[in-house]
């Protein structure tokens, strides 16, 4: 049965060959040169790519000042790409070049050779005020540390505020490099997590925080 699919296959190939259609690979190339040019012309406003981690495939998006959405895999990343084009701009285009930095990062981190992200960050998805606040106090958050929700309010300047500062982490748009997973219940139970809680406990687990 195999020896039958791959003929098929081939015959298709040949097929298309013959109607001019490009292979997969021919158009993958095509699709990468548009981006790198339209790039060059100043045309590339969020730059997307995807990324296979240990606990699925993550959607990154970057502006020109940084990483600016990290999807997680529960995350359809069509919806990602339309969120992005209505509240930053339609201009969207799968490049490579700006989402590299980041996809390198997270590799080393899920390998558990990085400990630190050095990469910038875009807080325009975030929301503002109190939330915003919390954000930036998440990402203070040291690899192998935890805080609780009460305390996270407390460094952003409300420690009686614990339930917006878990609604703060239920929105944050870079999970992962604003490390929302590192906080915790006040009675040690991990919480609720955008990409699930069994996912919060393994980046937990990674981190040597659980066993």
């Amino acid at each position: 049965m195999q020896t039958l699919s791959r003929t098929k296959d081939e015959d298709l190939e040949t097929a298309l060959e013959a109607l001019g259609v490009p292979s997969a690979d021919e158009a993958d190339r095509a699709a990468q040169a548009f981006a790198v040019a339209a790039d060059r012309a100043g045309l590339v406003d969020v730059a997307y790519g995807r990324l296979d981690t240990p606990m699925g495939e993550l959607t990154l998006a970057a502006t020109e000042q940084g990483v600016v959405e990290v999807a997680l895999p529960n995350r359809d990343p069509d919806e990602v790409l339309a969120t992005l084009a209505t509240r930053i701009s339609g201009r969207v285009v799968r490049l490579a070049k700006r989402i590299d930095p980041a996809r390198r990062e997270l590799d080393e981190y899920f390998a558990g050779t990085r400990r630190e992200f050095d990469l910038e960050l875009d807080w325009r998805l975030a929301k503002g005020g109190f939330y915003g606040q919390v954000l930036r106090r998440i990402s203070e958050v040291p690899y192998g540390s935890t805080l609780s929700y009460g305390e996270l309010a407390g460094r952003a300047g409300n420690r009686r505020a614990h339930r917006a500062a878990g609604t703060a982490c239920g929105s944050n748009p870079i999970p992962i490099l604003v490390p929302c997973h590192r906080i915790l219940q006040s009675g040690g139970g991990t919480g609720n997590y955008g990409g699930g809680p069994e996912m919060k406990r393994r980046l937990l687990r990674l981190e040597g925080v659980l066993d």
